[in-house]
């Protein structure tokens, strides 16, 4: 039997009776990583790099049920561990270099209405790396936009994660001025009756489907905030959280179907455009009314003289 042998009969020991010699374990530990990785099918691989080790650590995993789990060094190389209440902690031994643990989770991300939702806690700091196809999360309802990055870090964590992937797109064109403006709509919702009000600074659209994240983007020199957003002419929650200075993005979840309106300001250029085509038609209104006011009378004239 050898050295590292009867350390994990030592530790099992410790395991059964574990208020004996509890000091020999760091319940404080630093990992030097700790890393989710899903892939587009939402598999989930998980990987712990634990720093070099002068004496033995309890490390906890990641709650879920685990399978090809390993701990090798940076090597490569298969290292003895203790693992304790069903894989849930692992004890990993001294080593003059770092401890790497592997394993993959299989029933933790659960695929509902096209939404990818996991019910996520764990205490130490978490990298999560997503699919190439996914730049926009959700985080306790609250949107994460990834755009260059693939991933966010978690610290000390405890949330819900939702993510979709190949989210529908509806693109609506609104003409202003000599300017089309384009507002993006993402959501698995149906999109319905879109319409824009430059009279009122309004967007409006119906919506069919219960609880589902919608998204628009809105060009800013069409719309501007500050904004308001109301279902069936009540004001509902959202998120105004990206503005690059030609786009802002707002995210709201309706928790039923019905008519969903966006109100901002209009930029002062189009609110003058809206004047001067009011004063136009109006002008254009008075001409035609004279003119027919003058046929109207030379018929009258023409009449009488007639008779």
């Amino acid at each position: 039997m050898n050295f590292y042998s009867v350390i994990l009969i030592i530790f099992s020991i410790i395991v059964i009776i574990p208020m004996a010699n509890a000091q020999l374990l760091d319940e404080n530990t630093k990992q030097k990583l700790v890393e989710v990785r899903i892939n587009s099918t939402g598999g989930v691989h998980v990987i712990h790099v634990v720093p070099d080790l002068d004496s033995p650590l309890q490390i906890d995993l990641i709650d879920g049920t685990k399978t090809n789990l390993s701990v090798k060094d940076i090597e490569g190389n298969d290292l003895q561990y203790g693992e304790l209440t069903n894989n849930e902690s692992l004890i990993v031994l001294p080593s003059n270099q770092d401890t790497i643990i592997e394993y993959n989770l299989e029933d933790k991300l659960i695929l509902e209405n096209n939404v990818w939702t996991w019910d996520f806690l764990y205490f130490e700091s978490t990298s999560f790396l997503f699919p190439e196809e996914v730049n926009l999360i959700f985080v306790n309802e609250n949107p994460a936009y990834l755009g260059e990055t693939d991933g966010i870090k978690c610290h000390g964590c405890k949330m819900i994660l939702e993510y979709s992937l190949d989210e529908p797109k509806l693109f609506e064109s609104v003409k202003m001025k000599d300017a089309n403006f384009l507002i993006e709509i993402r959501t698995w919702a149906t999109i319905n009756q879109f319409n824009f009000d430059p009279r009122s600074s309004e967007m409006s659209f119906e919506v069919e489907g219960n609880n589902k994240f919608v998204t628009t983007i809105i060009p800013v020199n069409l719309l501007f905030g500050p904004y308001q957003v109301m279902l069936d002419e009540e004001k509902i929650f959202f998120h105004e959280y990206i503005n690059n200075g030609t786009h802002v993005w707002l995210n709201m979840r309706p928790q039923n179907s019905g008519d969903v309106s966006i109100a901002g300001s209009l930029v002062p250029d189009i609110e003058e455009f809206d004047v001067v085509e009011e004063n136009q038609f109006l002008v254009e209104y008075v001409i035609v009314g004279i003119i027919i006011g003058i046929i109207i009378i030379g018929v009258f004239f023409f009449k009488r003289k007639k008779d």
